[in-house]
């Protein structure tokens, strides 16, 4: 097995994080029925050299029972970015995700001034 050693420019990896966020936009909030980008629940994306990425997602609940399918949704959606080999989805609760974080199409679409 050979080991990648391509470098990628900020250019390179900047492009790489919008086509990201662009398949992130594709996972579906079960309950609420609005992608997790414009619902604010996507905190940080990292990528590395090599392809090796991590998404730091929250959930508008802690006892969200829905993390699982969300968590395998956003792994499908990374299976669209050719560069990306390995992504590791983290789930943190700092900071607290409140409505002020979703996109003005989210609140539009959840009728929430």
């Amino acid at each position: 097995m050979s080991e990648d050693k391509t470098v990628w420019s900020e250019e390179k990896i900047q492009d790489i994080k919008n086509r990201i966020m662009e398949s992130l936009e594709q996972v579906i909030d079960p309950e609420l029925g609005i992608d997790i980008v414009n619902l604010g629940l996507v905190y940080e994306v990292n990528v590395f050299n090599g392809g090796y990425c991590e998404v730091k997602i929250t959930l508008t609940t802690m006892g969200c029972p829905l993390a699982d399918v969300i968590t395998e949704d956003i792994l499908e959606a990374m299976s669209h970015v050719p560069e990306i080999t390995e992504t590791d989805v983290k789930l943190v609760w700092y900071p607290a995700w409140d409505t002020s974080r979703m996109s003005r199409y989210a609140r539009i679409a959840l009728g929430i001034r």
